[in-house]
């Protein structure tokens, strides 16, 4: 009943991109449950049980934003914005990486095993310094001297599969200049689609200007005259004039939208509905869903949640493209850190009702406590990586970019502080979302850019909203059709 619930309450909000809670969706479905079945007054409203919810919403986003911007304040003011940046920065991912892994491994020694095994302190410590340190380790042998020479030697001929050189790429000799129309420094653009406060007025000075001109009556005549002078009004190679007879400009190219990833989903091929290639191509369809939007440009489409997107954009500083490629390995890091920690609260808040349910199907009994099987663990696993891939990319779309401006920078920050949030509620016993944690550390990060406007606050409000409602209307269905069930008509056997 509670499970059922939770998934018919969570359902639209993923259609939305609502950012709910697995862990208050559950709690609401199970207070509804207990209301109809037992008596309200058998819910244990203490901060231990349903009020926990309520002071989660301060919690979790609290400790989470002031973390994240912190890290983020520290790692702009000390790096970001130096002139060497990308060296600094480089110097820093064995120190983040550290930290992550130690988290990670000081998480599962504390609450991360079902066989008890009590651990003193020292020994905690101890496991706690050899994994990270190794883990640290292994990435200063390979991937540090991979990306010194993509980024810092400009490599333009290194290929993914030289990491395993190690340290002895940095005795290769240096590749030669490369052709024409190719880059040298071969990194991707992480503020493509992104404009800065300058381009942003000199595009819209275009449109203006160039609608006014459309709209005069005598257009034609302008396109007559010598447009030397028209060019001097407008910024030159970046927003040219169209030519006479030309059709007029799409600023879709200087905002640098993209177009979707369609290299995972082949054309449909050839032969009937019925074929086996077709099926194949049908289920792979479905299975890859969520692989083949591109979350970017969804965020750019307007809706009641974007507010003004790209104001929003152009008031966060764009830093040195080498320093943020140097953060990107550290963002693949924290964001499986962020993904384990998430994955691990709410499939074990899944899981516990249905392996409850299991067993007592299964044995007729009512224990005090289940253990948990592995398949059932297995089961929890493959479908939240199922929901990722096909219902995934509609919170992608709202906690991404619609929210603030998002690089790999600021990106591991929000990652990592979502991570310490949950290992330090962890060990105090405080009770908090993973859900909520990621939240309030994109909007700390937000904050930490320097400008309130960096943030879209409608859509945290809408996001406190579904938040809020999600206890009571949880609540109200599970307990609804509780009842239902537990005053149907029932077949008696005759007397």
């Amino acid at each position: 009943m509670t499970c059922t619930h939770c998934r018919l309450f969570r359902f639209p909000h993923f259609w939305h991109g609502f950012p709910v809670s697995t862990t208050h969706s559950l709690i609401g479905g199970l207070v509804g449950a207990a209301t109809a079945s037992v008596g309200i007054e058998k819910i244990n409203w203490s901060i231990r049980g349903v009020s926990q919810v309520f002071a989660a919403w301060v919690i979790a986003p609290g400790i989470s934003g002031t973390i994240g911007a912190c890290l983020f304040l520290f790692t702009k003011h000390i790096i970001l914005t130096k002139q060497n940046a990308p060296r600094k920065a480089f110097y820093t991912i064995p120190v983040y990486t550290f930290v992550t892994i130690g988290a990670i491994t000081m998480l599962i020694s504390w609450k991360g095993v079902q066989t008890r095994v009590d651990l003193t302190t020292k020994q905690i410590l101890k496991t706690v310094f050899i994994t990270a340190g190794g883990a640290t380790s292994l990435q200063a042998f390979f991937l540090l001297p991979f990306i010194w020479r993509k980024v810092m030697m400009e490599d333009w001929q290194l290929r993914w599969w030289m990491i395993w050189r190690g340290p002895w790429l940095l005795y290769m000799p240096l590749p030669p200049p490369p052709p024409a129309g190719v880059s040298r420094l071969n990194i991707k653009d992480y503020y493509r689609g992104h404009l800065t406060a300058e381009e942003l007025a000199y595009m819209r000075a275009s449109e203006s200007l160039l609608s006014s001109v459309q709209m005069s009556s005598n257009a034609s005549e302008l396109d007559k005259d010598d447009d030397c002078s028209q060019r001097h009004i407008l910024p030159p190679p970046a927003l040219p004039l169209p030519l006479p007879g030309s059709p007029p400009p799409n600023h879709n190219e200087l905002r640098r939208a993209r177009t979707a990833n369609d290299e995972l989903i082949p054309p449909r091929p050839p032969g009937p509905w019925n074929s086996l290639r077709v099926i194949g191509w049908r289920v792979n369809r479905v299975l890859l869903r969520g692989l083949e939007k591109d979350v970017i440009a969804m965020q750019q489409r307007k809706s009641i949640l974007t507010w003004h997107i790209e104001d929003m954009h152009a008031r966060a500083a764009h830093y040195d493209n080498r320093a943020e490629y140097m953060y990107s390995a550290l963002q693949i890091l924290t964001a499986s850190a962020a993904s384990f920690i998430h994955g691990a609260h709410d499939v074990s808040n899944s899981i516990g009702p249905f392996t409850t349910a299991w067993y007592v199907w299964r044995t007729g009994e009512v224990p005090d406590k289940v253990g948990v099987p592995i398949w059932i663990l297995a089961f929890g696993g493959a479908a939240i990586v199922l929901g990722l891939l096909t219902y995934g990319y509609h919170v992608m779309r709202n906690l991404g970019n619609r929210l603030t401006l998002i690089s790999p920078s600021r990106g591991f920050c929000m990652e990592l502080a979502s991570a310490v949030t949950v290992l330090i509620a962890t060990r105090l016993r405080l009770p908090i979302s993973t859900t909520q944690s990621i939240a309030g550390a994109t909007v700390g990060v937000g904050l930490a850019n320097g400008d309130w406007r960096c943030i879209n606050p409608r859509l945290v409000a809408w996001i406190y909203f579904g938040w809020a409602v999600t206890v009571p209307v949880t609540a109200l269905m599970s307990g609804c059709l509780m009842a239902l069930i537990l005053n149907a008509p029932r077949m008696t056997p005759a007397t």
